[in-house]
């Protein structure tokens, strides 16, 4: 079992640039696909970016395709998500989530297939 919990979100104005980070305690993280997806109030949950652990494959979702760079650090067992370029509809609830991957190769869209998920941290995004 892997035990996450996101950081960096925070007040930032439109065009501006925030780093979320997603540390991970518990087995070894390394095998695990993580993906970061969103909240906003009224609003579905909309997957943002995902990363494998062993083949660097990444996937992003298109209203970010661009902007955001996801990227990790098995080393500090936390997974990054670059934001640039913010606007006001990226304000939302931002939640990173992990499965495990024997394969390695999972940059996993859709948020259905990962188990484990961390409590959240706000970004919110002023014009």
């Amino acid at each position: 079992q892997v035990q996450l919990k996101e950081s960096g979100g925070g007040l930032v104005q439109a065009g501006g640039s925030l780093q979320l980070s997603c540390s991970a305690s518990g087995r070894t993280y390394s095998s695990y696909a993580t993906g970061w997806f969103r909240q906003a109030p009224g609003k579905e949950r909309e997957f943002v970016a995902a990363i494998s652990w062993s083949s660097g494959d990444t996937n992003y979702g298109d209203s970010v395709k661009g902007r955001v760079t996801i990227f990790r650090s098995d080393a500090e067992n936390t997974v990054y998500l670059l934001m640039n370029n913010l606007r006001p509809e990226d304000t939302a609830v931002y939640y990173c989530a992990a499965h495990l991957d024997p394969t390695g190769r999972l940059a996993t869209t859709n948020s259905y297939e990962y188990n484990y998920w961390g409590q959240g941290t706000q970004v919110t995004v002023s014009s």
